[in-house]
């Protein structure tokens, strides 16, 4: 359980991280060169997938250091993409709902975007990615 604990930690120091340079990303795309949100939200995910990735497999997870290392990125690509899949979703959905109530929407819901996408990836790698236990 210990380690469980710590391992979420270092997940959250890790997402925190992750999320600045997604976030950051973001909003310098959208407000200083125009690109919309939806769009610049996909490519700031993008680049903050790479950092994620390299951070998770070096300090979170126990990853099988013997592990074929393509057929592990591509894995945690996948889960990547459908997070971002998810991502896309909730701010597509969620700035044409609050779009009509407030101006940049899109800083709000990206952080709700993050929480729901951060609950997933650290299910869904703890999974795919951590080495199995010696039986």
């Amino acid at each position: 359980m210990k380690k469980l604990i710590q391992q979420i930690l270092k997940f959250g120091v890790v997402g925190f991280l992750c999320f600045f340079i997604d976030y950051g990303i973001m909003v310098a795309l959208t407000e200083l060169f125009g690109i919309p949100s939806v769009i610049s939200s996909g490519i700031s995910f993008s680049v903050s997938v790479i950092v994620n990735y390299i951070l998770s497999i070096t300090m979170v997870f126990d990853a099988d250091k013997d592990a074929n290392k393509v057929k592990q990125f591509v894995v945690f690509l996948i889960l990547s993409i459908i997070g971002l899949g998810i991502n896309q979703l909730i701010m597509w959905g969620g700035t044409s709902w609050l779009d009509q109530y407030m101006e940049r929407s899109y800083m709000l819901v990206k952080i709700v975007a993050t929480a729901v996408v951060m609950v997933y990836n650290f299910i869904t790698r703890k999974i795919f990615i951590e080495k199995k236990p010696e039986k």
